[in-house]
């Protein structure tokens, strides 16, 4: 009767124990789906200690996605899932590799955390650039050949990088190295909703993902508004856009990111039919022979004058667009040290770009608005 006893008692020992397991593996639902909704790129799901970021698409076409679990300062995570990369949050120190990254860290409030950067000179947020100033911010080198021996030195909670394509030795030295690298896709989204959504993946690793929310509601907010305003007037005036480079105009496919914008503020842009989100590649004379009576025109960024164009190309006069003084760019704002405020800032903006659109084509509309990225050329 012991020998029973005893093994009685141990089978309750054991059944308690796995019980007990059980229990920690059994995640706790904070929210039961995914928080994101326009981005196509990644998702977030928040547990009771911790949150499950999965980024799908780091670069075109990838055919693998990438998990990441966010731990807070108590949680639990299960055995199921520590086989992937584990981040304490919030983080206190982070290297970023992209322009596109930065307004995330301005808007949230936190971008003193920044501690390293590939090519400084490209920041132009005023903020960031202080701090560069002030000897806060490591040069990191070119993208594809991160200065391992700084980052090892500065040792950040996590360095936010981005992929081509498969093949990023750096990135997976760094790792090999013990630092932490989280892949960011926010360049591949295809809406501009899409894309500012990508602030709630910088909230999560900050602890802030209610801010982050916050903001993006009033970017959608504002963006949904606007549209709405556009539709109020009928007509639509005919967009040209880009120029040449070398001796091929280059100029965007009709469903790619900018294109988006020109539809949605009620331009008829002249190459909307063509399918894809990347670029044509087209003769100066089918340009011509399409869009010289184009009612207005958005260059590339070569140019900062008429006169900056007309030298470059003699033809170009040759645009009503032109001849109606009817040609904006956004190469004009930069800051301090020379970035492109616009490459920096739109993607995470998109209300202002399509704000300035609208005035654009539309001056009758949005009364008392000025242009925060575009200016005409003069």
């Amino acid at each position: 009767m012991k020998i029973i006893s005893n093994y009685f008692g141990l089978f309750l020992l054991v059944m308690f124990t796995i019980q007990c397991k059980k229990q920690v593996e059994t995640p706790v639902l904070v929210y039961e789906k995914n928080t994101v909704e326009y981005a196509k790129g990644f998702t977030i799901i928040n547990y009771d200690g911790y949150s499950i970021v999965r980024v799908i698409q780091p670069w075109p076409k990838a055919n693998k996605d990438f998990t990441y679990i966010l731990k807070e300062s108590n949680g639990v995570i299960p055995d199921s899932l520590t086989n992937n990369p584990i981040i304490s949050i919030p983080i206190q120190k982070i290297v970023v590799t992209s322009t596109t990254h930065i307004p995330s860290l301005e808007m949230l409030g936190v971008e003193q955390t920044l501690i390293g950067f590939p090519h400084l000179d490209y920041i132009s947020s005023d903020k960031v650039v202080a701090q560069i100033a002030a000897k806060k911010v490591a040069e990191l080198g070119e993208n594809q050949s991160l200065n391992t021996e700084v980052l090892i030195d500065l040792q950040p909670d996590v360095i936010i990088g981005f992929g081509i394509d498969n093949n990023n030795p750096t990135l997976d030295n760094l790792q090999k190295s013990g630092l932490k690298v989280m892949l960011n896709g926010d360049w591949n989204e295809e809406t501009p909703l899409g894309k500012a959504e990508w602030i709630k993946f910088f909230g999560a690793l900050y602890g802030k993902q209610e801010l982050a929310n916050e903001l993006f509601s009033k970017i959608e907010k504002d963006y949904l508004k606007t549209i709405q305003i556009a539709k109020t007037i009928t007509s639509k005036p005919t967009v040209l856009v880009g120029d040449m480079y070398r001796d091929k105009w280059n100029l965007p496919k009709g469903t790619s990111w900018g294109c988006q914008f020109i539809k949605e503020a009620n331009g008829d842009y002249l190459w909307k039919e063509t399918k894809g989100t990347g670029s044509l590649s087209l003769a100066f004379e089918t340009v011509f022979e399409k869009a010289q009576s184009a009612d207005f025109w958005i260059t590339s960024g070569q140019f900062k004058s008429l006169q900056e164009m007309i030298d470059a190309n003699p033809h170009y006069n040759q645009f009503s667009a032109f001849q109606n003084k009817n040609v904006y760019s956004y190469v004009r704002k930069k800051g301090k040290t020379g970035g492109v405020l616009y490459y920096e800032l739109a993607p995470n903006r998109p209300d202002l770009v399509l704000k300035d659109l609208v005035k654009i084509f539309h001056p009758e509309l949005l009364k008392g608005y000025e242009l925060f990225f575009f200016e005409k050329l003069k």
